[in-house]
């Protein structure tokens, strides 16, 4: 490890002078505390708690999410990745929250529900999140951009709800509905020009200032008040199960564990994310880690009166603006929230925003998981009509029972919860399509290998002479036979994954020569995906079909000139072509951005990097070639199978 590197490492423990430490952790509060506070507002509003509940519910939730943020940042045992990480409730449960709620009689009786199913999807969180790594073949990108999609657009109704609900609760009508739509829209409309004209932390805090301003005007104006805070405690200690004993009901449970699978991913791409700007390499055992304190603080959440708990990407990116990367800063920023939550009046200051200026502030947020979810959505290969069902039919079902929510009382009791909530159906459908299409069907038995049309099981193979296995299995690599030459002396082979462990220590045990004559025999990726005439032969159209995922069609000038100026450079420092193994999520900024890495390489590490990725080549049409090549997928496999 460079110095450089070591110095970035150590100052994730470093711990700042006091007053240094004070204010950045303050710092980090403001650019969290408009995202922590809204989903307990939304939430209370939705399903009809009163005001001093509402105080209750938002200090329940800061001061949680002071415990959480610590677990996270300091860590004991294998809980907490010790990363300046913040933790809030997360967006994502928002709209199931409230659909469970509201399905179980709203109010306070809604939310034991509400606790019941959080306890057990965090306590589940907890004891899988060893294995979690396992599980993300399972919400691709497919499947998490078509959720956050439609968890924005769905919260959207709830934004909505606030603007035209009227001081009654009665919906607005006249001259109250022209002044809640200018409340909201002057709010939202402050909002973007914050975004526009400034940058920084101020841009962070942006909708912090909408809501400010936003209720300072409606509070100038008379349509807002403060009194409630006159009467509200200074002090108050939030106590497990305020509300009452939690129930468990099965719909909900499962509703909460979709929530908290997807939330698992958010949390995985911030660990890894936060590791990049702190310059710490990230191990499986720093995202079980992570999500250990995930599942642990949602316990806590629904033990007191809170919600489920994840990573806060918008403090993640406040670590890469200020370069500040102590998560002992981070760890202060949690006591500070702790203190917070211990302060009735500061909650009811909070609760005491009018709904037109919380939804006009809310859109943009919302509208923002939304976008969240149509970049994801950006990385999938929509020319694969399987991911296009995917998609259109789970956001058609999530929206058709969102916009006609009488659908519910159309199906019996036990499946209401499920089609009462346009986030829960659409979750499930997305799942449930994804293991459809991309990972139940392979119904060839166990350990057999396809060469052209003729099956051949792993017998036959051990079997095969020299010639017979080098004919065989050839198309793994362009040009030369050595690695398959040298693989089939690792005979016999005791399951596929023995053959494909062949495979690829075969070709990283070549001489330098053979390595570097076999990289010169692969297409440069450039030239095959710019020259027309590479499309021609049978290895190329193999290749084109590989490179699927980048959406050639749609690349413009620009973007040609990119791709062709790294490859230029990249052949004349290493007299190689640019050979780069693809997956359904590269894009092209990616890969250019990674072959510019590649080029600034010493010659030896990028002979290394580029026989890996031959190898990674390989390892894919080996997928392709051999059934059961990944035996933890066929087992799942086989077991769908097994349930139909």
């Amino acid at each position: 490890m460079s110095n450089d590197l070591a110095a970035r490492v150590s100052d994730v423990d470093t711990v700042p002078p006091a007053p240094k430490l004070v204010v950045l952790g303050i710092q980090h509060v403001l650019a969290f505390y408009a995202g922590a506070v809204i989903v307990p507002i939304v939430i209370g509003g939705a399903i009809g708690l009163s005001t001093q509940e509402l105080i209750h519910l938002i200090n329940a939730d800061l001061f949680t999410c002071g415990i959480a943020t610590i677990i996270q940042s300091v860590g004991f045992w294998k809980v907490g990745v010790r990363l300046p990480l913040v933790q809030g409730v997360t967006f994502t449960a928002v709209s199931p929250i409230i659909a469970i709620a509201l399905a179980n009689g709203g109010g306070t009786q809604g939310l034991l529900e509400v606790y019941g199913a959080i306890i057990v999807a965090g306590l589940a969180t907890f004891l899988a999140a060893p294995y979690f790594s396992r599980l993300l073949a399972f919400f691709p990108p497919v499947v998490t951009g078509t959720l956050l999609t439609i968890m924005g657009t769905t919260l959207l109704g709830v934004s909505a709800g606030d603007i035209t609900r009227g001081a009654d609760g009665n919906p607005a009508a006249g001259p109250e509905l022209t002044r809640n739509l200018a409340y909201a829209l002057g709010t939202l409309a402050l909002i973007v020009l914050i975004q526009r004209f400034f940058g920084g932390f101020v841009a962070t805090i942006a909708v912090l200032i909408g809501l400010v301003v936003g209720t300072g005007v409606a509070l100038a104006l008379g349509d807002a008040s403060f009194h409630a805070v006159g009467g509200t405690a200074w002090f108050g200690l939030t106590t497990p199960f305020f509300f009452g004993l939690p129930r468990f009901g099965v719909a909900s449970i499962i509703s909460m564990l979709v929530v908290m699978a997807i939330t698992a991913v958010e949390t995985t791409g911030d660990v890894f994310a936060t590791g990049e700007v702190v310059g710490k390499r990230i191990h499986p055992r720093h995202v079980a880690a992570a999500l250990r304190a995930d599942g642990l603080s949602t316990m806590l959440g629904g033990i007191f009166n809170s919600f489920p708990y994840t990573c806060f990407a918008q403090n993640v990116g406040l670590v890469r603006l200020t370069r500040v990367k102590s998560r002992w800063v981070v760890a202060v920023a949690g006591l500070f929230m702790i203190v917070l939550g211990l302060l009735p009046k500061a909650g009811a200051v909070v609760a005491a925003i009018p709904g037109p200026v919380l939804g006009g502030a809310s859109l943009a947020m919302f509208a923002n998981v939304a976008v969240v979810g149509i970049q994801t959505l950006g990385k999938v290969d929509m020319h694969d009509n399987a991911n296009v069902v995917i998609v259109s039919t789970s956001i058609a079902l999530a929206l058709l029972v969102t916009l006609q929510p009488d659908i519910a009382t159309a199906v019996p009791s036990w499946a209401r919860i499920l089609f009462g909530s346009g986030v829960t159906l659409g979750a499930i459908t997305a799942i449930i399509l994804n293991l459809l299409f991309h990972h139940v069907g392979r119904r060839m038995s166990p350990d057999v290998a396809l060469a052209g049309t003729k099956s051949v099981t792993l017998d036959d193979v051990n079997g095969m002479d020299e010639s017979t296995f080098v004919e065989t299995f050839r198309g793994l690599y362009v040009g030369d036979t050595w690695p398959v030459e040298r693989a089939w002396q690792a005979r016999p082979f005791e399951s596929t994954a023995d053959l494909r462990a062949a495979f690829q220590d075969a070709v990283m045990s070549g001489t330098p020569e053979q390595q570097r004559s076999l990289i010169g025999r692969y297409r440069d990726i450039a030239e095959l995906l710019l020259t027309e005439e590479a499309s021609n032969s049978p290895e190329d159209i193999r290749a084109l079909t590989e490179t699927g995922s980048l959406a050639l069609d749609r690349m413009d000038d620009a973007d040609r000139a990119a791709l062709a100026g790294v490859s230029q450079a990249y052949r004349e420092k290493f007299g190689l072509p640019l050979v780069t193994s693809l997956n359904n999520q590269t894009t092209l900024g990616q890969l250019v951005d990674d072959g510019w890495l590649r080029v600034a390489a010493s010659p030896a590490r990028e002979q290394h990097k580029a026989v890996g990725e031959v190898a990674n080549i390989a390892d894919r049409r080996f997928d392709a070639l051999v059934a059961d090549a990944n035996p933890i997928r066929t087992a799942w496999a086989r077991k769908f199978e097994q349930l139909g």
